[in-house]
């Protein structure tokens, strides 16, 4: 097989920097002097078209710097010292942030998730009635990602049975948005923002992974729920002196729908190469209807993955083989993919 010089980029959703035209919106405020700490015009401009667009105009919005600091800050904020999270056991809260959110004193609460990812509330009753023990935590707050880890999105009538139980069940609903932009523009999506944002109580806008440099928009659409808030967010480090240059990449973002057109655009490329990995015979693990992509690869296909692109291992699927992920961009062409898949050998 042809070696060639240059890989593919398939490991993540934020090797690339910024789409062109949030790359503008920075630049074009660069040297015009602004107030800091988020205090500034393109801040204040962005949080009000984030309420237009969410529906939700007494929402509060703050922009944080990554997906980590936006779920530890937000569920630590929404709940009380003896408080934990119920999560997914394949959860980003739970799995990937190196105990950030335990080391604010709070546990989680782990249930099982269906092999899309997601969970139902019939799970969290066995949870609810073990710990209505006071010597044990009290469930507060349910945290799902949409799309989740392995790229499924939620129904609107998925969502709304979740959010529907834990309203009834004392319940704060927080959705991790690292992905909101693929999940939302989805073929396999019938919520619309408005809608979605009205089945939550607090969630972010991921920008990182669509788009911007950097940032994310946290949201809360309870206004009861926000008193102090700034100075949580201050004291767990988690304020921006350069504010501004969030609110003008969030301003590019939700102008002439460029959110979900990038949305849009990964999860099309993630389609054409789900698509064409079938047609060579790699098996897929979960079908994808968003930007990621899982494949159960043979172990001595790897080093053709390793010569070829940048990828990542996702987990051991058996003594042969290993679940991979290739994701998708804003960024990534149909030139990408189809050179990708003209070097992968047939499985056929």
């Amino acid at each position: 097989m042809e070696v060639i010089d240059m890989k593919y980029w398939f490991r993540n959703d934020y090797s690339f920097g910024a789409h062109p035209k949030v790359l503008e919106a920075v630049c074009a405020a660069n040297l015009e002097g602004n107030i800091g700490y988020g205090d500034d015009q393109y801040s204040a401009k962005a949080k009000d078209r984030i309420r237009e667009v969410c529906g939700c105009p007494d929402a509060m919005v703050e922009f944080v710097v990554g997906g980590t600091q936006a779920n530890v800050l937000a569920c630590a904020f929404l709940l009380k010292p003896w408080q934990a999270a119920i999560c997914p056991d394949s959860g980003h809260l739970n799995g990937h942030e190196v105990g950030a959110f335990e080391a604010t004193g709070h546990k989680i609460l782990t249930v099982p998730a269906s092999p899309d990812g997601k969970i139902v509330p019939e799970q969290l009753i066995p949870l609810l009635k073990l710990h209505q023990d006071v010597h044990l935590t009290e469930p507060g707050l349910v945290y799902i990602s949409n799309a989740t880890e392995n790229g499924a999105v939620y129904t609107k009538a998925e969502l709304t049975a979740l959010y529907t139980f834990c309203r009834e069940n004392g319940l704060y609903l927080f959705i991790d948005g690292a992905r909101l932009g693929c999940a939302l523009s989805s073929d396999a999506n019938d919520l619309t923002l408005p809608e979605f944002a009205h089945l939550c109580d607090a969630f972010y806008i991921g920008g990182t992974k669509n788009g911007t440099m950097f940032g994310e928009a946290l949201v809360i659409t309870r206004p009861e729920l926000t008193k102090g808030f700034f100075r949580m967010k201050k004291r767990m480090l988690a304020v921006m002196e350069k504010g501004w240059i969030q609110g003008a990449q969030f301003l590019a973002l939700f102008e002439d729908d460029l959110y979900f057109k990038m949305g849009r655009q990964a999860n099309e490329m993630a389609a054409r190469l789900q698509k064409g990995l079938k047609a060579k015979g790699w098996k897929l693990w979960v079908e994808s209807p968003t930007n990621q992509v899982f494949v159960i690869a043979p172990n001595d296909k790897k080093p053709v993955l390793d010569e070829v692109c940048q990828y990542e291992d996702w987990c051991p699927y058996d003594e042969d083989h290993t679940v991979v992920r290739f994701v998708c961009c804003f960024h990534t062409t149909e030139a990408d993919v189809d050179g990708f898949l003209s070097v992968l050998p047939d499985l056929k």
